[in-house]
């Protein structure tokens, strides 16, 4: 391939990034786009925040990297700041490379505690990029919620036999709570707990994946908050390293004590790196300093609405989001690559999927800045999709 492309395939729209900036990247030629898609969920405190890159530069002079038998005291500090936002303060925490790892992590100690070989997941779950997740052929159950979203929010849920199909034997319940593999979906509240209960009472694990939607995304520090419900592990990547490569797996007291009971081993060799650890503790730090959950959640609802006032018309079929995880689904595929063109060049960057435009910004993204995007926003409807069709 091309220097133009990226290993997926895709034409690289911006090859030539000269410097960035908080919410915005800079190219050679002095052109400015405001990142609305945090990279990849990933910059969750801005581009080239000072404190984060500090946090490198002090720790790159003591100690990047150790093997399985030696440390540094960060690694215990970074996870005692992440059980604490996590509520599990008596529990225990790993940390590795990516969200693909973390999760592969967390179904083999459930595995391992609960002897069972079954997983458990939504049928629209994105659970990484490893063949373990992806191929769902064998020792998988899925669970289709679609028809749930029928049920008002899934209060028929106590009378309805769907959630007779959960097997008994199920060792985890992997739980990604409102990204939808990137479509920003939400299954109901009710539904969720009903089968996080029936997997508890037959003694299985919940794992919460917010490795999209953890660390301030849904205007909470997870989107499970959002459903009421006590995982037995979080795992969380992208956001927790604001752009460097670093994901955790936290766990409560009780699957910490099993698993050290236990014969458990798993062997990575940039497991628990000093480095990623200091990262993970400044980001964490940094959010909790500048309030940037409570930020979240408040510029989200105003976000939200002002991008529902597009709905009906201008070509947007249906906006969703929770915090600073949102979704536009326009009216056809050209549209929304028309729409998604004329954004990019109005200096706006936003990540393009079928019909549907993904908005995820920088938790630390201006208020007026994302209004700004809503004009802009509109005009490129009105050039490009113009009005939905009478019905």
């Amino acid at each position: 391939m091309g220097a133009s492309y990226n290993s997926t395939g895709h034409k690289l729209q911006l090859p030539d990034i000269a410097s960035s900036d908080g919410v915005h990247v800079f190219t050679g030629d002095g052109n400015r786009y405001l990142d609305l898609t945090s990279g990849v969920w990933c910059i969750s405190v801005g581009h080239r925040n000072e404190r984060v890159t500090e946090a490198i530069r002090s720790q790159l002079a003591i100690l990047s990297h150790a093997g399985f038998n030696y440390s540094h005291p960060i690694v215990e500090e970074a996870a005692a700041s992440l059980l604490s936002v996590c509520g599990m303060d008596d529990g225990g925490a790993v940390f590795l490379c990516s969200g693909s790892e973390a999760i592969d992590y967390a179904r083999q100690a459930a595995k391992c505690i609960t002897g069972r070989e079954l997983s458990l997941t939504f049928h629209d779950a994105y659970l990484g990029s490893l063949s373990s997740v992806l191929d769902r052929s064998a020792n998988w159950a899925i669970f289709d919620w679609e028809n749930c979203s029928y049920c008002v929010d899934g209060r028929r849920a106590a009378d309805c036999d769907h959630f007779d199909e959960i097997p008994q034997e199920v060792s985890e319940f992997l739980f990604e709570p409102g990204s939808s593999a990137g479509q920003v979906r939400f299954a109901p509240v009710q539904v969720v707990r009903r089968v996080v209960d029936s997997v508890k009472a037959a003694g299985g694990k919940i794992i919460a994946n917010e490795v999209t939607t953890g660390i301030g995304r849904t205007g909470s520090w997870f989107g499970h908050d959002h459903y009421g419900i006590t995982p037995d592990m979080i795992v969380v990547g992208k956001g927790i390293g604001n752009g460097y490569p670093v994901s955790a797996v936290a766990m409560n007291g009780e699957t910490r004590r099993r698993l050290e009971a236990s014969d458990f081993k798993y062997m990575q060799s940039h497991q628990n790196d000093p480095l990623g650890a200091a990262v993970a503790k400044e980001v964490i730090a940094v959010i909790r300093d500048e309030g940037l959950i409570e930020r979240a959640a408040a510029n989200g609802t105003e976000f939200l609405a002002a991008l529902q006032r597009l709905a009906a018309r201008l070509a947007v079929l249906e906006v969703r989001g929770r915090g600073l995880m949102l979704a536009i689904d326009l009216q056809d595929e050209a549209t929304a690559a028309g729409v998604y063109r004329a954004l990019f060049d109005r200096g706006y960057i936003v990540c393009l999927r079928g019909a549907t435009l993904r908005i995820d910004p920088p938790l630390t993204t201006p208020r007026d800045a994302f209004l700004e995007f809503v004009g802009s926003l509109e005009e490129a409807l009105q050039a490009v999709g113009g009005d939905l069709p009478a019905s």
